[in-house]
């Protein structure tokens, strides 16, 4: 039976953590325990918790809607728990369990959850650890069998150098994510000036590469011993599951693992400033100002956290006096807030990025302004009423998967003492009236002492805010690889085993569970206009998507971004009524939306309460039909799409896609930066964007939708729209993309400093509606398609050169993009590089017979897992709705697989995977990887060619 959360609207039901719990501390009991729904019919969570004799808590919950299993541990233990100069050191230790366990092979956990159709990961914060899996219900037996095997048996198993590789994994993290990232050090400077340092916020949780460096293996047993007792987590499981078999099981895999020493509760330090605090720091990366303002707020759980919460989500929205004095007072594209309150301290921030050259004081005295007015004229009931109505759409769209549902119950589990806690923080924001934000607001921010953050572009230190110090950040020298840099997997570990009660090797698979398309319904509700839906009644929301067909490739060169434009203004509001009153609109119906473009289509798309479907549609209409045409909301729009290519500019991931796509694609539309440049943005006006709304359906309209509405209802809410879409519709005629003559050649682009290099190297291959581009899907899987991958293995797991290496195919109507993209520590640029090479050159003749049994296995299990969401299932039919695949597709894509041969995996690889025949792309220090890049070019057979950060050659 599908388990379904139910919202009346009346008070919510709650349960407590006390009242209704009856936990064992031996044996799991059989005590029914959830947060109940009243006679009304509110939110119903149900599960079972109870307690293993060696402490840990266990969560469990039914939710057979899909033939999967979500398995969450939470550890309570983050970057608060670690000492001065072993910074980051929880991070690195989720890195570190993810490795190897007793009676788990080396490298199993990354390779194999992958294989098995699985999804796994892990997250650290300042006080909690997290690790989850979610796999096709045929591995669950496996899932506990690897999980448990973690918490309790991995310490034995951790090498030299197992350690040493890690090490360069994480450090590669944070090059990835901080070092080589616009604005990646604002964390670190704020955190030094908010908090002491004593504090155990004081630092980062990624924390410092020294300390990373300076880890041991003394460290790595010290910290288990002392947060990995299975009495210091909760572990909850979620699917389908039968409740009494999973019990037992729980018992069998995790209740003889020892109990770990006691750990002593967390005593909350919220920090009070004495004074403001005003910090600059100029930005390697950087393109545009950045202000952010910091207050120190109370600890998780205090009073006022729900309304601080409900404060942020105003300032940062278009009703707020911010937005107003920011945004349309002409100095930035947005404004930012937001609320986190942890264990020990909390915060509140408000972020502007600021449009290029402007003056951050000129910014602060604006959102000061904005505050002022906050502070004089109060919260409006209106906004009020949007945030408490957006929050019943958010709680469910965080139960609507197994992982939500697991990660809703232990984290509410392990620090408020409630798994269904998730229930209680909706009744709190119900519960609030003005006055309680009101309160919030000057007892924490309003002229409050702050942190004030200014990074700005390199050499553009007089845009910070006037009176700031320069802040300290170590940065990382770039050079010649060193000794301690040169890692391997190594072997495993030599260990006497932990003697066990249970058999503890590897369980069989259960029975293979096939999946099948979901069931959809489709009506042509007016000419040129379709749709297809699908109903899905787990929650009551839907999710829907109107697709205009024709996108950014209709653009011309001269007015090159005007589709992406037009999007940005249709998010202004209305002819009749402002982006803050479409905002307000939407929210008390518990619905949001979005404009996007892509080469393909311009597409609507948003998620609200199942119930208000056909007043969203209505209020979507509005915009559709009259975008606010006005000079005040194109200034604004253009600010955006500007910030955007400034942002794009900024990121070294991003100068070499935009490089890729120029080169592989030459001259043809695909090819062309579809925000635009610059100069073709600025050179927009409101009559190009008037003649190309015009054009809007002129090709054809879809429309997509899924969730807890029927046919009939769904028919009904879009009938109006679509009668006022009809119209004839011509086909788009598609170019075929040219070769242009590359292959082979090795581009750089020098951005100084880098601490990473960016890789991408592929080529074209065919559109997503030829029979061949799904067979490359196929066939590039194993090399490529997940962190189980031949790349990812090599690069990160043995290596330790990278965080990720993938490859992939992308999909649209012409000749798509096969290709091979990574992050490296920059001093081992000429070796990755190499290694890809290889890797891609012998794919195809090394592939096998247990190569494609594994993609075989891999692909269809993975489908059972990949179609659980509401987005899932929503973007499965619109993908069918725009190539006009069979309503049979899951189950047609798997026939397809099943009847390839090792001799079709193998032609297709050798045909498309050639290095010789790709477009490579680096993306650097030139510096020092210049010469390295230039080396690896000679082994192939076209030129080295530098480009700058927009593409074009250095030189001309």
């Amino acid at each position: 039976m599908r388990n379904k959360l139910v919202l009346a609207a009346s008070a919510i039901a709650l349960a407590t953590s006390q009242a209704n719990a009856q936990e064992s501390t031996g044996a799991p009991d059989t005590s029914q325990q959830a947060a109940p729904a009243n006679a009304a019919g509110e939110v119903r969570l149900e599960y079972e918790k109870f307690v293993l004799g060696n402490g840990l808590e266990v969560i469990l919950a039914v939710d057979d809607s899909d033939p999967i299993v979500s398995l969450m541990t939470v550890a309570h233990v983050g970057s608060a728990r670690e000492k001065p100069g072993r910074t980051g050191f929880a991070h690195f230790f989720e890195h570190m369990a993810f490795n190897d366990s007793e009676n788990v092979p080396q490298g199993a956990n990354r390779r194999d959850i992958p294989a098995w159709g699985g999804d796994r990961n892990g997250y650290t914060t300042r006080d909690r650890t997290v690790y989850y899996e979610t796999v096709p219900i045929d591995a669950f037996d496996k899932l506990l069998w690897i999980d448990s095997d973690r918490l309790g048996f991995m310490i034995n198993t951790v090498t030299e150098d197992a350690l040493e590789r890690e090490k360069q994994v994480v450090k590669n993290e944070k090059r990835q994510r901080v070092d080589n990232a616009p604005y990646g050090y604002v964390g670190e400077v704020v955190a030094g000036a908010l908090y002491p340092a004593d504090h155990p916020y004081n630092w980062t949780v990624i924390g410092s590469l020294p300390d990373l460096q300076a880890a041991t293996l003394a460290d790595v047993r010290e910290f288990y011993d002392a947060y990995y007792g299975p009495n210091n987590a909760t572990l909850a499981i979620v699917g389908d599951i039968d409740i009494a078999e999973t019990k037992a099981k729980v018992e069998r895999w995790f209740g003889e693992i020892a109990r770990g020493p006691e750990v002593p509760d967390a005593t909350p330090r919220p920090v009070e400033l004495d004074a403001e605090a005003r910090l600059m720091f100029e930005d390697n990366f950087a393109k545009l100002p950045e202000l952010r303002l910091v207050y120190p707020t109370p600890a998780q759980f205090d009073g006022d956290e729900t309304a601080l919460n409900v404060l942020a989500n105003y300032l940062g929205s278009k009703a707020s006096p911010l937005y107003r004095q920011v945004v349309e007072g002409g100095l930035a594209a947005n404004v930012f807030s937001f609320h986190r309150a942890e264990e020990l301290a909390g915060e509140l921030a408000i972020l502007v990025r600021a449009n290029a050259g402007t003056d951050l004081d000129a910014v602060l005295a604006a959102v000061d302004a904005g505050l002022a007015e906050v502070a004089a004229q109060g919260i409006p009931e209106g906004e009020l009423l949007r945030i408490q109505a957006e929050s019943e759409t958010g709680l469910y769209n965080q139960l609507s998967t197994v992982r939500g549902k697991a990660e809703a119950l232990t984290i509410g589990n392990e620090f408020a003492g409630d798994p269904a806690y998730i229930l209680k923080t909706l009744a709190d924001v119900r519960s609030l009236d003005t006055s309680d934000v009101e309160r919030a607001f000057a007892a924490h921010v309003a002229g409050q002492p702050r942190v004030i953050t200014s990074f700005v572009p390199k050499g553009e230190a007089a845009l910070a805010v006037d009176k700031s110090e320069v802040a300290k950040v170590w940065i990382e020298e770039v050079g010649e690889g060193s000794a301690d840099e040169e890692v391997s997997q190594g072997k495993a570990a030599e260990f006497v085993k932990t003697p066990t009660k249970y058999d503890r090797s590897e369980p069989a698979f259960g029975e293979l569970p096939l999946s099948k398309t979901v069931p959809t319904w489709k009506a042509d509700l007016a000419q040129n206009v379709s749709l297809i839906g699908t109903t899905f009644d787990e929650t009551p929301v839907a999710s829907f998507i109107i697709t205009f067909e024709g996108g950014t490739r209709l653009d011309t060169d001269e007015g090159l971004g005007t589709t992406a434009l037009l999007t940005s203004l249709m998010q202004e509001g209305s002819a009749t009524r402002s982006a803050a009153e479409i905002e307000q609109a939407l929210g008390r119906l518990g619905a949001g939306y979005s404009v996007g473009a892509n080469s393909d289509g311009v597409s609507i798309s948003g998620t609200t309460l199942a119930r208000n479907l056909p007043e969203v549609v209505e209020v979507l209409s509005e915009i559709i039909a009259t975008p606010r045409f006005t000079p005040d909301a194109l200034s604004r729009a253009r600010d955006k799409q500007l910030s955007a290519i400034r942002n794009a500019q900024a990121n070294p991931a991003a100068i070499a896609a935009l490089a890729f796509d120029a080169l592989a694609y030459g001259d043809h539309p695909e090819g062309r930066r579809a925000i635009g440049t610059i100069g073709t943005v600025e050179g927009i006006d409101l009559q190009a964007l008037r003649d190309r709304h015009a054009a809007l359906g002129s090709n054809g309209v879809r429309i997509h939708v899924a969730g807890d509405v029927s046919e009939a209802a769904a028919t009904a809410a879009f009938a109006p729209l679509a009668r006022s879409l009809a119209r004839d519709a011509a086909p788009i005629e598609l170019a075929l993309a040219a070769d242009t003559g590359v292959a082979g050649n090795v581009y750089f682009i020098d951005v100084p400093g880098s601490k990473q290099s960016v890789i991408r190297a592929g080529r074209l291959t065919v559109a997503s509606d030829s029979p061949e581009h799904e067979r490359i899907e196929f066939a590039n899987q194993k090399l490529g398609g997940s962190i189980g991958g031949d790349l990812a293995q090599m690069l990160r797991i043995e290596k330790g050169y990278t965080y990720g290496a993938y490859s992939a195919v992308s999909g649209g109507r012409v000749t798509q993009p096969w290709g091979v993209q990574t992050s490296v520590r920059a001093n081992a640029t000429g070796p990755s590089l190499e290694i890809i090479r290889d890797m891609v050159a012998a794919y195809g003749q090394n592939f096998g017979e247990a190569e494609a049994d594994l993609t075989r296995n891999q692909i269809i299990k993975d489908t059972a897992r990949s179609q659980e969401s509401l987005g899932a299932k929503l973007g499965l039919i619109a993908e069918m709705a725009k190539y006009g695949l069979s309503d049979r597709l899951v189950e047609e894509r798997q026939e397809r697989l099943l009847a390839m041969s090792v001799e079709d995996f193998r032609q297709t690889a050798q045909e498309w995977f050639d290095p010789e025949e790709m477009i490579w792309v680096v993306v650097g220090d030139g510096e020092t990887q210049r010469s390295a890049v230039q080396e690896f070019a000679a082994s192939l057979p076209g030129e080295f060619i530098e480009l700058d950060t927009d593409g074009n050659p250095v030189g001309e």
